[in-house]
């Protein structure tokens, strides 16, 4: 019999041995068996819980995305400017939590599985709108009829600083890629510092 309260705890020690055999192979070529080995649970119970290897990987995402929303609310909740909450905006997404590399490479994957597994694609597409709208709220009260291309310059920025990093080949720490993005707003604002 299975021990009652259990569920969640399993649950949540798959989804962080999904993120963490994703990280160790850097792609999606691992198996239920392996992850259920690290999560320490039987094969079946994974598949009984999840169904099989791409709802577990669409867990492991829908978990990061909201640690990430978290923590984008967390900062926005602090910051009293447009320019305050945009410049938080960008350091969530870089937050250490954020931007450790077998995140990165449940990321890059994610984008990879998007083009082929539907929840997969709505689940993407739920991040980018969510991105998008929070950057372009925050920039129109700045450059007005601008903010939407802008918002897209800036979510194609972290989106591309994600996939150098986990395809290594332009490895950054944290800080430095949210500095490059912050630089990014800065010209985009034209280095008005006081903008609000």
């Amino acid at each position: 019999m299975p021990k009652v309260g259990m569920e969640p705890i399993r649950r949540k020690a798959l989804v962080q041995a999904t993120i963490a055999e994703i990280g160790k192979a850097g792609s999606l070529d691992v198996t239920v068996a392996q992850i259920a080995k690290r999560a320490g649970v039987s094969s079946a119970l994974a598949h009984h819980y999840f169904g099989g290897k791409d709802q577990i990987f669409l867990a492991a995402m829908r978990h990061i995305l909201t640690v990430y929303g978290a923590q984008v609310r967390s900062a926005l909740m602090v910051s009293k400017t447009p320019r305050a909450r945009l410049e938080a905006i960008i350091h969530a997404n870089f937050e250490a939590g954020n931007f450790r590399p077998e995140v990165i490479s449940a990321w890059l994957n994610f984008y990879v599985l998007s083009q082929s597994l539907d929840g997969a694609r709505r689940l993407l597409r739920v991040y980018q709108a969510r991105l998008h709208s929070n950057l372009a709220h925050d920039l129109r009260p700045l450059v007005g009829d601008k903010a939407d291309d802008m918002a897209d310059k800036l979510a194609a920025m972290i989106d591309g600083l994600y996939i150098r990093h986990a395809l290594r080949d332009h490895l950054v720490d944290e800080k430095h890629a949210c500095d490059q993005v912050l630089e990014c707003l800065d010209m985009m604002l034209g280095g008005n510092h006081d903008a609000t």
